[in-house]
């Protein structure tokens, strides 16, 4: 047992910042860990490769959810879309005393009604007071209740638009914390391939045109059930506002179409507000139009 991130990279404990004395990190149950993502991973919906929704693979999930907590301890955090549900395995390793630090509170902004439904009768039936979700669409001006301390987004990777629909999410982020927070975006990291490094390119230089920052930078972390790359993996990047940033203006609704083109993959604008769920639907188990029965001889219904 020890600290999730350590056990993959093979380390010793991080040590802990000299400032105000942090609550003493517990040694993680593994088999826990990979047990309560396992439960997660039962609850959310199948992605929409359409939208360019690719889930993260368990493992992985359960090495990210540490970090995000780590980073967001005690913090209000907000997810800008969440189809992997990172959000929601970090509050449930909370709740299972597998972690003992994280969030504050952690709400997720997504346009997939599957997705919010899925957060919201989890956090129901986990008990979960600090876990919620809203339906959003990234498009629309982004206008909290509050202002959030901290970001989180693994938004459409933008390997058509040169990162503009990474840029898009990342930009609904900043406006959820008022322009003085931090964020994490998770993008592809590969160094045979060009678009990743002209993606991350752009978004640097969109997040300084915000004013804020690179502040580290941890390569190559996630893989993805992604068919046609199965090889291609994703990096965190961390963001930090400068001191004393403020907005250059108001959220507005985004209809530049430069900046929709592509927006999910080659040729692909978007044109969908919300994705509506048809019925409430038990993620973890099969769904009656999956399959029909064929009954035994003087079987019957």
């Amino acid at each position: 047992m020890g600290w999730i991130s350590d056990l993959v990279r093979g380390g010793a404990p991080r040590p802990t910042a000299p400032s105000a004395p942090p609550t003493e990190r517990k040694r993680v149950d593994l088999r826990k860990a990979i047990n309560a993502v396992s439960d997660v991973v039962q609850n959310r919906p199948r992605p929409l490769r359409v939208f360019d929704q690719i889930h993260m693979k368990t493992g992985d999930m359960v090495l990210q959810s540490e970090m995000i907590a780590d980073w967001a301890d005690g913090k209000r955090l907000a997810f800008i879309g969440d189809g992997d549900a990172i959000s929601v395995c970090v509050a449930y390793l909370q709740t299972r005393d597998v972690l003992n630090f994280g969030p504050s509170q952690i709400t997720v902004f997504d346009f997939d009604e599957r997705t919010v439904e899925a957060v919201k009768n989890f956090a129901d039936r986990e008990r979960i007071p600090n876990l919620d979700a809203i339906l959003y669409n990234v498009l629309d001006p982004m206008v909290p209740e509050q202002h959030y301390d901290c970001f989180y987004t693994n938004p459409p990777w933008g390997a058509s638009n040169n990162g503009e629909s990474v840029n898009v999410f990342i930009e609904r982020g900043m406006e959820a914390t008022g322009h003085a927070g931090e964020g994490v975006v998770v993008i592809a990291d590969d160094d045979e391939l060009e678009w990743p490094k002209r993606v991350l390119a752009s978004v640097q230089g969109f997040a300084a045109g915000q004013g804020f920052y690179v502040s580290r930078m941890q390569r190559k972390l996630h893989e993805y059930h992604l068919d046609d790359a199965p090889e291609l993996k994703s990096c965190n990047l961390y963001l930090a506002a400068l001191p004393g940033n403020v907005p250059s203006a108001p959220s507005a609704a985004i209809t530049d179409g430069k900046r929709l083109d592509n927006f999910y993959g080659l040729s692909q604008r978007p044109t969908v507000r919300y994705v509506r769920a048809r019925k409430r639907l038990d993620y973890g188990v099969a769904h009656e139009d999956e399959y029909e029965l064929e009954f035994l001889e003087g079987g019957h219904e």
